[in-house]
């Protein structure tokens, strides 16, 4: 009796209410250090950005020739640029812009791209290859040429820089989200819902759209760092932002020339680039672990 008394609290049904997918990616996500770190570097980069101009000790484009190409110093942290700008200043505020390109193109592009994706994958047949086949196309250019046909195009400039962002990321949530509507179309949920009258765009927001957020969520996360790589590498082609505007990629073109005399002047912008790329890209990778269900516990 004692062995059976001892052996009832083993063999007791856990009745706790089950944890839902997006909690349970939470917890996961909180035990990836890596993704922990990245979400970090994220958040300290968007601090940086919405409070610049608060804790920007100069003005960014403000110029002082007499403090031209200082090194490091308690004055100027970064040292200063050839125009004796404040790089310190500079890259604070060049966060802002380059948050600003990264989350509206990216913004443009999911829009865009799940929309015809939804349109795509739902109605197949001859719309579903007209549009996939426009996605073909751009999708066979180099996301980096085609960023750089579409500025060229159309002129440079930080909006124009936000729009070719977006149509080169178009493609990519457009094939996501059609293949992820491609199966789920075919679940049962979807009879049920046209057995109750339910119309097309009721059953593409509502029934198939829900069921895509995860990987879109993933997909964009990573995009914004490949967003903000595309643009900084536009304005240091001369294609993105124009002078004087404080923008990393900009800030690297102008400091090319005085490497050998001030490396300072192209250190520290390229550092920006590298540690925003690679916190949205720890993040989005942690992401995908968290939410892929084949990993659900």
């Amino acid at each position: 009796m004692k062995a059976a008394a001892d052996m009832a609290p083993a063999l007791a049904v856990d009745r706790s209410r089950p944890r839902s997918l997006w909690s349970d990616a939470w917890a996961r996500l909180l035990k990836n250090r890596a993704a922990v770190f990245g979400g970090v570097l994220v958040i300290v980069l968007i601090l940086a950005a919405l409070t610049a101009p608060l804790i920007a000790p100069f003005d960014p484009i403000k110029q002082d020739l007499r403090s031209s190409l200082q090194p490091p110093s308690p004055t100027h942290f970064f040292g200063t640029d050839v125009h004796g700008r404040d790089i310190f200043s500079r890259v604070l505020h060049g966060a802002a812009i380059s948050l600003r390109i990264g989350a509206l193109g990216t913004l443009i592009g999911a829009t865009i791209g799940i929309t015809l994706g939804l349109i795509s994958g739902f109605y197949g047949g001859l719309t579903d290859t007209l549009i996939m086949r426009v996605m073909d196309v751009l999708l066979a250019f180099p996301g980096l040429l085609l960023a750089i046909a579409i500025v060229a195009a159309i002129g440079p400039g930080l909006e124009n820089v936000i729009i070719a962002v977006g149509v080169f990321s178009m493609p990519e949530f457009a094939r996501l989200v059609r293949g992820s509507i491609l199966s789920a179309k075919q679940q049962e949920f979807m009879l049920a819902a046209r057995v109750v009258g339910a119309r097309d765009v009721r059953l593409m927001t509502q029934h198939l759209l829900p069921n895509v957020l995860a990987p879109i969520l993933v997909l964009a996360t990573l995009r914004i760092a490949t967003a903000i790589l595309t643009a900084a590498s536009l304005s240091f082609l001369g294609l993105g932002a124009q002078p004087p505007t404080p923008e990393w990629g900009a800030m690297l073109s102008d400091g090319r020339e005085y490497l050998m005399l001030a490396p300072h002047v192209a250190t520290f912008p390229g550092l920006a680039i590298l540690v925003t790329v690679l916190g949205f890209n720890l993040l989005g990778d942690g992401l995908r672990d968290a939410l892929d269900p084949r990993l659900r516990v």
